[in-house]
C-alpha cells in the first residue's frame, strides 16, 4: 500500500530485492567501466551521477517530510563537507529532552544519513534495472492499465483527499511518475515471482499425512488446570494457611494475608490455564496428580511451601488429520515456494553481481567491487536487521532498518513492496 511511510525511502525490499539481486540483465551496451559522470555500469547500462543526485534528493525529502512540512525545512545532504545540511539541522527545533547538535555533530549526522541514503538509492537504481531486464527476458510486461489500477487503489487508501496527496508530493520531492514507476516495478516483481514458483508448490496427500504424523503436537492443546494457591516461606506457615482454609476462610483471604507469591496474591490466589511443565517441578507433579476440588499441601518447592486446590480441569484436545489437512497443505506450499525462490536467488546471485561495477564511493553489496552478499538462506537475507537504522522518517521516528547488503527475504506470498522513489523513466 502506498501509505505515507511506504512512499518514503526505506528498505522496502522485503520480497523484491532478493529477487532483483539474483536476476540477469539483457546486455544493452558494450563494456562495464564506470565513466566520470556515472555512479555505476550494469552490464553496459550506465547509471548517471545526475540521476543518482536527483533520486538522492527525493529520497532525503521522502525520509524527512512530515505532513504540512515545506521543502525548505528538509536538511538535504551536500557532500563532502555537508555545510548546508549541518546548518539546516542546527536551525531545526530540538526534540524535547534532546540538546541541539553543534556544527561538527550536525555534520556527522548528515554524513551518516547520507551514507545510508546513498546505499539505499544505489541498491534501488541497480535493482530496478535488474528486474526490468529479467522481466523482459521472460517476456513479462506491466501494462499501463495494470499499473494505473494498482496505483489508484493505493492512492485512495493512502490519501483521503487529492489536496493531501499533492501536499505529500511537494514535501517529498517526488512526482506522480516516480510513484507509478515504483508501482510498475511492483507489478513486474510479482509476475516474475509467480513464474518462478509456478508448479513448484504442490503438496501431495502423502506429504501432508507424513507432516501430520511427525508433528501431531502442533495440532493439539494440552490439558490445563486452574489452581488456587498460597505460597509461604516456612512449612508451619503453610500448615496454618491450610487450617484456615479448612476452617472456612477463602483462598483469597488467606492468600492476601499469608502468601509471598505477589503475582497470584493480586489475583486472589488464582493461577489459571496452567499446563504441565510450566510450574516448578514439585508443584507441577502435585498439581497434575491431584483431583479437582482436593486441598493439597504443604508441598515443598525451591520457592517455599505451597498449599493449593485444583479448581478446574480443561481436558486436552487434538485436531484430527482431516481438521488439520488444509492448514498443513498451505504451510507446505509456502515452504516449497520459499525453497524455490531461495534456490533461484542462490543460483543467479553470484553471476549477476559480476555484471555490476560501481564507482568508488558508491559501492554496495550488489556491485562486483562491493562487499559480499549474504547467502539467501542466511538469517541476514531472511530479514534480520543488520547494522544501523534508516534515516528519520515522519515524526522523527526510525524507519525499518536495512538488511545486510540490502538483501531481504526472497519473494513471499502476496509479492513485495517496491523500494524508494522511482525514476519515472526506468532504464
Amino acid at each position: 500500500m502506498l501509505n505515507h511511510t511506504d512512499l518514503r525511502l526505506r528498505p522496502l525490499l522485503a520480497c523484491l530485492t532478493a529477487l532483483l539481486a539474483a536476476v540477469g540483465l539483457v546486455a544493452t551496451g558494450c563494456g562495464s567501466s564506470v565513466s566520470d559522470d556515472a555512479v555505476a555500469n550494469v552490464d553496459g547500462e550506465v547509471i548517471e551521477k545526475r540521476d543518482f543526485d536527483r533520486w538522492l534528493n527525493a529520497a532525503a525529502r521522502s525520509q524527512q517530510a512530515q505532513p504540512g512540512a515545506a521543502p525548505t525545512q528538509v536538511a538535504l545532504p551536500d557532500p563532502p563537507e555537508f555545510r548546508k545540511c549541518a546548518a539546516a539541522r542546527i536551525r531545526q527545533p530540538a526534540q524535547p529532552g534532546t540538546p541541539k547538535p553543534n556544527e561538527q555533530q550536525a555534520r556527522d549526522l548528515c554524513r551518516q544519513e547520507y551514507g545510508l541514503l546513498r546505499d539505499q538509492v544505489m541498491q534501488f537504481l541497480i535493482s530496478s534495472q535488474w528486474i526490468e531486464a529479467e522481466a523482459a527476458d521472460r517476456d513479462i510486461e506491466a501494462t499501463g492499465s495494470e499499473v494505473t489500477k494498482m496505483f489508484e487503489e493505493q492512492k485512495r487508501q493512502s490519501f483521503p483527499s487529492d489536496a493531501e496527496y499533492r501536499q505529500f508530493l511537494k514535501a517529498s520531492g517526488q512526482s506522480e511518475a516516480d510513484l507509478k514507476f515504483r508501482v510498475r516495478l511492483d507489478v513486474l516483481s510479482n509476475k516474475v515471482r509467480e513464474e518462478i514458483v509456478k508448479g513448484k508448490a504442490n503438496a501431495t496427500d502423502a506429504e501432508v499425512r507424513n507432516f501430520y504424523n511427525r508433528n501431531k503436537g502442533q495440532f493439539g492443546q494440552p490439558e490445563r488446570r486452574d489452581l488456587s494457591v498460597v505460597l509461604t516461606e516456612k512449612e508451619a506457615e503453610a500448615k496454618r494457611a491450610r487450617d484456615a482454609i479448612e476452617g472456612g476462610q477463602s483462598f483469597a483471604q488467606v492468600a492476601k494475608r499469608s502468601s509471598i507469591d505477589e503475582a497470584s496474591k493480586e489475583r486472589d490466589g488464582k493461577l489459571t490455564g496452567v499446563a504441565k511443565g510450566q510450574q516448578e517441578a514439585a508443584l507441577d507433579r502435585a498439581a497434575f496428580s491431584a483431583k479437582k476440588g482436593q486441598l493439597v499441601g504443604p508441598v515443598k518447592t525451591q520457592f517455599g511451601w505451597y498449599v493449593f486446590r485444583v479448581d478446574k480441569v480443561t481436558p486436552g484436545s487434538q485436531q484430527s488429520f482431516e481438521q488439520a489437512r488444509e492448514t498443513i497443505r498451505a504451510q507446505l506450499r509456502s515452504q516449497k515456494e520459499q525453497e524455490a525462490l531461495t534456490a533461484f536467488v542462490r543460483d543467479f546471485q553470484k553471476e549477476f553481481k559480476q555484471k555490476t561495477n560501481c564507482a568508488r564511493g558508491f559501492t554496495v553489496p550488489q556491485c562486483k567491487n562491493g562487499p559480499k552478499l549474504p547467502d539467501p538462506a542466511s538469517p541476514e537475507a531472511q530479514g534480520a536487521p543488520q547494522g544501523g537504522g534508516a534515516p528519520p522518517t515522519q515524526g522523527g521516528g526510525q524507519s525499518a532498518p536495512p538488511t545486510q547488503g540490502g538483501q531481504s527475504p526472497p519473494p513471499t506470498q502476496g509479492g513485495g513492496q517496491v523500494p524508494p522513489p522511482g525514476g519515472g523513466g526506468g532504464r
